[in-house]
């Protein structure tokens, strides 16, 4: 991946013609790239390759998905699927799979139970119910995640990570604390996933959510892993909504050994302390964190613009 940039300047000086078999390497290389803009260079290489008339291929829409997906970009999406729709390779499995993700990910949850529909049952692998559970949860379709997540163990497949961190993501959005724990204990006890440090924070934020700070930050001291920002900011959040001084102080403190330079630690914590008419120590955070040269930033957003 660190040879895009040099593999693109080859491509620009070829002296023949480029063609599918040249273009593909470079959309599949940048679509898998965490470089800045790397989706939409991977996206610009395929309106070049179809301005010269090319055809693209099962390999083309593989990576154009994954470019889609990071960006979000519905009409591409639909673009794509409307494409191999017409060519007759819509119905291959690792396509419908990455459709099913992409149209989750921007919202189109009709279309991605659409697919799933189609799909032949020995087609529905891990990785496809996965992305099913997931799009459901990512937009609060919890009772809807849980009930393809009951339909995947009854048609035989074994969930794995991904699967349950979707399943805990969907209770955490429906506020189902206790759901949560038992697949937590399902987990390891059915399935023999162990539990990374995604589970455990999604666990946290549950069960913070729930107002059950206590047991969530019992299960912070129990983690056998490393316990994350994510996890210590779903106690500390929690901490401010149900006005649990104690234990936003501990969460503050380990924030600020974990990210120092994050400035939404010093104000949320600030933000406690005032609203339990400690107003010194709300002013002592400010002071601390300017005086660290922590500085807030600015909230930013996008958007993927289209003419058509």
């Amino acid at each position: 991946m660190q040879n895009i940039p040099t593999a693109v300047n080859l491509f620009n000086e070829m002296d023949v013609p480029p063609n599918e078999s040249t273009f593909n390497p470079i959309i599949a290389a940048l679509s898998l790239s965490n470089q800045n803009n790397a989706s939409f260079k991977a996206i610009s290489f395929y309106r070049r390759m179809t301005e010269l008339k090319l055809k693209p291929g099962l390999i083309t829409l593989l990576a154009l998905v994954r470019a889609s997906v990071s960006i979000a970009a519905l009409n591409l999406i639909k673009e794509i699927h409307g494409y191999a729709m017409r060519n007759d390779i819509d119905s291959h499995p690792q396509l419908s799979s990455g459709l099913i993700e992409a149209y989750g990910r921007c919202g189109c949850l009709m279309n991605s139970r659409t697919i799933f529909s189609k799909m032949s049952g020995c087609d529905k692998d891990v990785v496809v119910w996965s992305n099913l559970i997931s799009a459901c949860a990512l937009h609060g379709e919890a009772k809807e995640a849980l009930e393809f997540f009951r339909e995947m163990e009854v048609s035989g497949v074994k969930p794995d990570g991904i699967t349950f961190l979707a399943v805990l993501k969907a209770c955490s959005h429906a506020g189902l604390d206790d759901e949560a724990l038992n697949f937590f204990m399902r987990m390891h006890r059915d399935y023999g996933v162990e539990p990374n440090s995604e589970h455990y924070s999604c666990l946290v934020d549950v069960l913070s959510r729930a107002g059950r700070l206590y047991e969530a930050y019992e299960v912070i001291k129990g983690m056998p892993v490393k316990v994350t920002a994510k996890a210590w900011g779903a106690l500390l959040g929690a901490c401010r909504n149900y006005g649990e001084l104690g234990l936003a102080e501990i969460a503050g403190k380990a924030l600020a050994e974990i990210e120092p330079d994050n400035a939404a630690n010093y104000v949320l914590l600030a933000k406690i302390y005032a609203s339990v008419g400690k107003r010194e120590e709300a002013d002592r955070m400010i002071r601390e964190m300017k005086e660290k040269g922590v500085k807030t930033t600015s909230g930013t957003s996008w958007v993927v613009y289209s003419e058509s």
